[in-house]
């Protein structure tokens, strides 16, 4: 084990396509839906639990899912605006720490082992960031708090949907000894098979197993199996970009009526902003502001200008922003945003070719 205790926490929207139709369309969320191709050689990309009642999976054929179901409807996919709800929950993520390693738009892990926030207890943080993506991006998400990565997915689909799963230090060697092989990373039905010719079915039965035994069965992946099988992993999370911002946005209970209504809300949403970047250290130098609206039709729209003074925004920096931005005073807006990005001051200066 290290020296400190990680906690982690991993985050992973449900039925994450789907979930995003179902929001922008309400008339859906009680059909069984899939997202998928449409022609006779479609398969299924996710679906709703409505249609995981029938049978339904990912990857399955469209024809067989349409034989299982009858009544599914069927919607394309609409990428832009998944990985616009992606950014979104990354976002919300990423303003309680930069250790944030997404695996997929949908999914996540979050090493909150020196956040204080929330007392410190990173199971008051997950069900603050489910709360908070509910609330903001219009989704729902299951999460798994553990001491490092691989119990922490495992946890995150133990209350699937809509979950929270908490496996406590104290707690984890009792929680894999009665955990079923086939939940381990790597064990899939030929693996599984290869498992129950040697008497295995659960991790206490893999356990007793040593680790010589599982390298010459089964490779460096024993190795990994023998680990799994006692609650190890030692992974760090890998933050895999440099933060280039920070921002901060909020999702309205009740649209604001206009732009008179958003200059109101500058100040609060601008002290948030200021707690972030000192929380960060974000001692960059700034060299843009940004401000994002979305209306109540879910329209987007976001501009951003230089900025050349060091200190920090003010309220009245983004009014010029606003001023440019909202070209109707009175339409409604559902959620208001701004932020900045830094100067990269190490990046190398090069001449940009007209021509590729």
């Amino acid at each position: 084990m290290t020296s400190l205790q990680r906690k982690i926490i991993h985050v992973d929207c449900d039925c994450f396509y789907a979930a995003v139709e179902m929001r922008d369309d309400p008339a859906l969320r009680n059909l069984p839906l899939a997202i998928g191709g449409q022609g006779g050689r479609g398969v299924v990309a996710t679906c709703n639990y409505q249609a995981r009642a029938f049978g339904v999976h990912s990857a399955m054929p469209v024809s067989e899912a349409r034989r299982l179901c009858p009544g599914l409807v069927m919607v394309p996919p609409d990428m832009n605006r998944y990985r616009m709800a992606s950014r979104e929950v990354m976002g919300i993520l990423r303003e309680l720490t930069d250790l944030v390693e997404p695996l997929s738009l949908d999914e996540a892990f979050l090493d909150v082992s020196e956040v204080t926030e929330h007392r410190g207890s990173a199971t008051l943080m997950a069900r603050f960031l489910r709360r908070k993506i509910r609330d903001q991006v219009g989704i729902t998400v299951s999460a798994g708090v553990a001491p490092n990565k691989f119990l922490a997915k495992i946890a995150s689909d133990w209350e699937k949907p809509d979950g929270l799963f908490v496996i406590r230090p104290g707690d984890v060697d009792a929680f894999v000894r009665q955990l079923p092989v086939n939940k381990l990373f790597g064990v899939g039905r030929v693996t599984a098979a290869k498992l129950a010719d040697l008497g295995v079915s659960h991790c206490a039965d893999l356990q007793k197993l040593t680790l010589a035994q599982l390298v010459e069965r089964f490779g460096k992946h024993g190795a990994r199996l023998y680990d799994m099988a006692r609650g190890i992993d030692e992974r760090p999370v890998v933050v895999s970009r440099i933060a280039k911002s920070v921002s901060v946005e909020r999702t309205f209970s009740r649209d604001l009526p206009g732009k008179n209504a958003c200059v109101s809300v500058l100040p609060s949403l601008v002290a948030d902003l200021e707690r972030r970047l000192k929380r960060k250290q974000a001692d960059k130098p700034i060299h843009k502001l940004f401000i994002k609206i979305r209306y109540s039709d879910f329209s987007t729209h976001t501009l951003e200008r230089m900025r050349d003074q060091r200190n920090l925004p003010e309220p009245e920096d983004f009014l010029p922003l606003l001023d440019e931005l909202i070209t109707r005073e009175d339409r409604p807006v559902r959620l208001l945003g701004l932020g900045v990005r830094f100067r990269n001051d190490s990046a190398p200066v090069t001449q940009l070719r007209l021509f590729d």
